[in-house]
């Protein structure tokens, strides 16, 4: 589900923890690179302070996103990709990731180059899943 503001949102059959297991072992299977897991629950408690179980994975291939960068130089901003996974209040884990079609408005990325940003949808909705 989209909140209009080109966040999507889908619901994770799995704790965080193991959504973003099963993200990372997609990730190394397509041989796409993890920069970094922002643990950002963490990082909070470490502050002392509490949130619901939240963690930011940075990924991307600079294959696919150098293409995109020279065409469109602003969407570095963007890139490397991201999925947020996290536990809500209720204790419900959500899936959520920049759209491509947003990231590619937001830019002008053209069109013929779509598919390097869109890899991002398959790679959330498995994850989920």
């Amino acid at each position: 589900m989209s909140n209009g503001r080109g966040i999507v949102q889908i619901p994770s059959k799995h704790s965080v923890d193991e959504t973003v297991q099963k993200l990372k072992d997609i990730l190394q299977t397509k041989g796409v690179m993890l920069f970094a897991i922002v643990d950002h629950s963490g990082e909070a408690t470490k502050a002392g302070l509490q949130m619901p179980n939240t963690k930011l994975l940075i990924f991307g291939s600079p294959k696919a996103g150098t293409p995109v960068m020279l065409a469109a130089p602003s969407v570095a901003i963007d890139l490397p990709l991201k999925i947020l996974v996290a536990e809500d209040g209720a204790g419900k884990v959500s899936v959520s990731y920049n759209s491509a079609q947003f990231i590619a408005e937001r830019h002008g990325v053209p069109a013929e180059l779509m598919k390097n940003l869109a890899v991002i949808e398959g790679l959330a909705a498995a994850a989920a899943g």
